[in-house]
């Protein structure tokens, strides 16, 4: 079957390879039928950072159908449709006993400590799969996974009913974060990128409003009313400092970016506004629910995807997207 490995930072290669073999007890084998590519995955492929076996299937954002149940596994069944976790925790350590699987001192994610979802076929522990509506669009099943991850940190936000909320960074994570908002939030829903036409195209997904990351901006779109609450999704040392500079006092600032440096922070900018730094990773109990949102918010997220055509344009999509060349918030390759 092709699959599409990563060997070493930079070394990413469309392949054939083994299918995977009878499931185990407590697994189950996939017939993929769509991913999607996460910033993680370009990250992971520019620098080698979370590379822990060579080679490995990458791709960690998919649905497909089960083809195949382990002995032990009872709740699925050949021809379910599912949506895949991410997430290999251990299920032994402090931070999984006490509930946080999400911080597992030992965590580990599909298409790094296992093969992953850029592949014809591959094997999952059923723990890691959540059955979703036949009639969705595969595409759609696929985003199941960075839903939940975008869920999870407007839950962390825990903003107040009626507050402004703004969203540095409209790329896949910071979109989907806008769009729940927009379904689940009633306060003014303000938007910052400084790519045009990826915020042109949240903007009119989700009804929020374009705003630049300045004070002036910032009072323009609200008015008398303070800004408290804010989201970052890009990672950048320079967003997340003109974001805490703009917020008011008794609020949170919610970081579910990946970085790529450091910021020099004054502490008492915390302490004097009373201002929550809140770190956002993956998601916790969150999957189920998001993937439950699909078939409500199935139709903006169509709009949100990008095809790509097969496998084989995986490596040189990864390229287009360092070099910036999106054109939407996620891309996602639909197989058979």
């Amino acid at each position: 079957m092709k699959a599409v490995r990563l060997h070493d930072a930079l070394d990413l290669r469309v392949e054939e390879v083994e299918p995977p073999p009878p499931p185990p007890p407590g697994y189950v084998n996939l017939k993929v039928r769509a991913a999607g590519i996460c910033g993680s995955d370009l990250h992971n492929f520019r620098t080698g950072q979370w590379i822990s076996r060579r080679p490995s299937t990458a791709g960690h954002e998919f649905c497909g159908e089960i083809i195949a149940v382990g002995a032990g596994v009872t709740e699925l069944m050949v021809g379910d449709y599912v949506s895949a976790d991410s997430r290999v925790w251990c299920g032994a350590c402090a931070a999984c006993l006490s509930g946080r699987p999400h911080i597992c001192e030992k965590l580990g994610f599909v298409g790094e400590v296992c093969d992953g979802g850029f592949a014809e076929k591959t094997q999952l522990p059923a723990k890691l799969v959540v059955r979703h509506d036949r009639a969705l669009a595969p595409r759609v099943a696929a985003m199941a996974e960075p839903l939940a991850v975008s869920l999870h940190a407007v839950r962390r936000l825990a903003l107040p009913a009626g507050e402004p909320v703004l969203v540095i960074g409209c790329g896949t994570i910071g979109g989907l974060s806008a769009l729940l908002l927009s379904r689940l939030h009633d306060g003014p829903l303000l938007l910052a990128d400084l790519n045009a036409s990826r915020l042109a195209l949240v903007e009119d997904v989700t009804g929020g409003h374009r705003v630049a990351l300045e004070q002036a901006s910032i009072s323009a779109a609200l008015g008398d009313r303070r800004l408290r609450y804010a989201l970052d999704a890009t990672g950048s040392g320079q967003a997340i400092r003109a974001g805490l500079d703009l917020l008011a006092g008794g609020g949170a600032f919610a970081l579910v970016g990946i970085s790529h440096g450091r910021i020099d922070l004054d502490p008492n900018l915390l302490v004097e506004r009373e201002i929550g730094l809140l770190g956002c990773h993956a998601f916790n109990e969150e999957l189920p629910e998001a993937v439950s949102l699909l078939p409500t918010l199935a139709p903006s997220l169509e709009r949100l995807c990008d095809p790509i055509a097969t496998l084989d344009d995986i490596p040189d999509t990864y390229r287009k997207l360092l070099d910036g060349g999106a054109s939407k918030l996620k891309s996602i390759v639909e197989l058979g």
